[in-house]
């Protein structure tokens, strides 16, 4: 807990939300006939409204990025170390947004909400929405907002999927698409790994085919495991064995199937605090939209093609150790933007922390987000 709120931070900061009476039809053939849209803004959109630059968030994320919520909150945004006055993104000079995606569980439309056809929450039944369903509604929220073009779209993991579908949905409405730590697509191990999750949550006995709340119950084993599996990828071999090694809790073996090693205890942490966040339908939402999200099955599975009528500068980075979405994914985005002759730029940055590099204040990587926004600012004034 900080004992004062640090200079370079965007400081106590309140959520917004946005009522949408729109209708918006969902990739998956349902219409929401209105929906809410929670998001926060940090910095000052300027008179040209040229500054906006939009953050999109990763699986278990939501719009909270940076500052604090309290002047005692102690925890602050998910992006902190990035985003405030001085940092990468520096709020002296951007307006930043960060919206909560429809179906997450911070706020905006998804299965905690009331349904307005029944009066009671959605539950299993809100349909499952996909990254270009995201997209669509954050090009609504824009639009509310009084931006007609983002100076930069950017986010990490899931987040750069939607920075992606951005670049091809709204060619004319991005100038800048930042991609960290993503991929074209989910490969089958990935795939993989989302639907293991999802099992271990709908065999949880106090699952209730998504009913759960209706009994006044949470599937917390079953989400403790969905994040306990999920946090073993999203780190790598060497982060773990330099964090815990095979250390034992008490010093020795117990012959029991209780925590003995301090990774055990580690996971079990993360599971169980996960789950005092986090919603389990939602869950399985985002699981399902990162599963569904492939841009290029509607350019005749051609990524070249895909991204051929995109107008925006492109940013992708990778890290070395990211094994669930390795460098070798973002080099073919890299070389598909090359061959439709983008702008694009590149860089594989050495990290240890495998996929949750990029949540990481890493020198580098910091340095490289501080040049390109600035060589950015530059390019606007001309």
């Amino acid at each position: 807990m900080p004992d004062s709120i640090p200079a370079d931070s965007v400081g106590v900061v309140s959520p917004t939300t946005l009522h949408f009476d729109e209708p918006l039809r969902l990739d998956c053939g349902v219409t929401l006939s209105e929906y809410d849209l929670v998001y926060e803004s940090y910095g000052t959109l300027n008179a040209e409204s040229n500054n906006a630059v939009l953050i999109c968030h990763a699986l278990s994320g939501d719009h909270h990025a940076a500052g604090f919520h309290a002047e005692q909150d102690p925890k602050p945004g998910w992006w902190n170390n990035c985003i405030g006055p001085g940092k990468p993104i520096d709020t002296n000079k951007y307006y930043v947004v960060s919206s909560n995606n429809l179906g997450g569980c911070g706020g905006s439309t998804g299965p905690l909400s009331t349904n307005p056809a029944t009066g009671t929450a959605f539950g299993p039944d809100f349909p499952i929405v996909t990254v270009r369903d995201w997209v669509e509604s954050q090009a609504r929220l824009a639009n509310a907002l009084g931006i007609d073009r983002w100076a930069a779209v950017m986010g990490g993991s899931l987040g750069g999927m939607q920075v992606l579908q951005w670049a091809v949905d709204y060619p004319k409405q991005i100038a800048n698409a930042v991609i960290i730590a993503a991929t074209p697509k989910l490969s089958t191990q990935n795939i993989a790994f989302n639907e293991v999750a999802r099992q271990a949550i709908r065999c949880d006995p106090s699952f209730h085919e998504g009913h759960y709340r209706l009994h006044n119950v949470v599937p917390e084993r079953g989400l403790m495991l969905a994040r306990m599996l999920g946090h073993i990828t999203y780190l790598s071999d060497d982060v773990l064995h330099a964090k815990f090694g095979r250390e034992l809790r008490d010093g020795k073996f117990n012959f029991g199937y209780d925590v003995e090693f301090q990774i055990e205890s580690y996971l079990r942490h993360q599971g169980q605090s996960f789950v005092q966040r986090f919603d389990a339908n939602s869950y399985l939402l985002m699981t399902k939209a990162l599963d569904y999200f492939d841009p290029a099955a509607q350019f005749d599975n051609d990524l070249t093609k895909t991204v051929s009528n995109c107008q925006a500068n492109f940013l992708v980075i990778s890290f070395t150790s990211d094994w669930r979405f390795s460098p070798e994914k973002s080099r073919e985005l890299v070389r598909a933007l090359l061959d439709s002759d983008k702008n694009v730029s590149y860089i594989d940055i050495e990290s240890e922390h495998g996929h949750d590099s990029f949540l990481m204040e890493i020198p580098l990587y910091h340095n490289v987000l501080h040049s390109y926004f600035a060589r950015s600012l530059q390019e606007q004034q001309y």
